[in-house]
């Protein structure tokens, strides 16, 4: 993507010249290329301006599309501030939010989280690698245990992105 910074110039929305569709093109490479990077499919990747604008629309957005299903959130409490925030802010509106502490060794207690969950419980949210304390979740396991319970897991990988391949 970097010509597009520097010597390539075009809205990708632009859909009305060759500037526009060019960008668009590229825009779809980048898309595909980290899709596949991380198992997805490309029309699962949106592109936002940084981390805070993506836990943001991450975590209302599943607060909003499953508000019917229940209204219970679970995070560390050590979780990005993007993240805790926006987890104060549903609060606010009736969401229950449950913070979890971590073991002292900085990871998740994966069986605390389990009893944690209800069937209420419509979200997960864990920062996979934690640059402040350096810790890396054991991020496989964790979405094995929330997946049968959970409407949606989010994992914040925005500091390990392209790092390698989760298994």
């Amino acid at each position: 993507m970097l010509p597009y910074f520097t010597e390539k110039f075009g809205n990708a929305a632009s859909r009305n010249h060759a500037f526009g569709w060019e960008s668009e093109q590229a825009v779809d490479r980048a898309r595909k290329q980290i899709a596949d990077v991380i198992g997805a499919n490309p029309k699962e990747i949106v592109f936002t301006s940084g981390a805070t604008e993506s836990d943001n629309l991450a975590i209302k957005g599943v607060a909003e599309m499953y508000a019917e299903k229940g209204n219970h959130i679970i995070t560390p409490a050590t979780e990005h501030k993007a993240i805790l925030d926006t987890c104060k802010k549903l609060e606010k509106h009736g969401y229950r939010v449950t913070y979890l502490p971590l073991k002292a060794d900085g990871l998740v207690d994966l069986d605390q989280l389990r009893d944690s969950m209800t069937d209420k419980t419509i979200l997960v949210s864990v920062m996979y690698a934690n640059n402040e304390i350096g810790v890396i979740q054991p991020s496989p396991r964790s979405a094995r245990c929330v997946t049968s319970a959970a409407s949606c897991s989010t994992l914040t990988a925005s500091r390990r992105s392209a790092k390698f391949r989760s298994t």
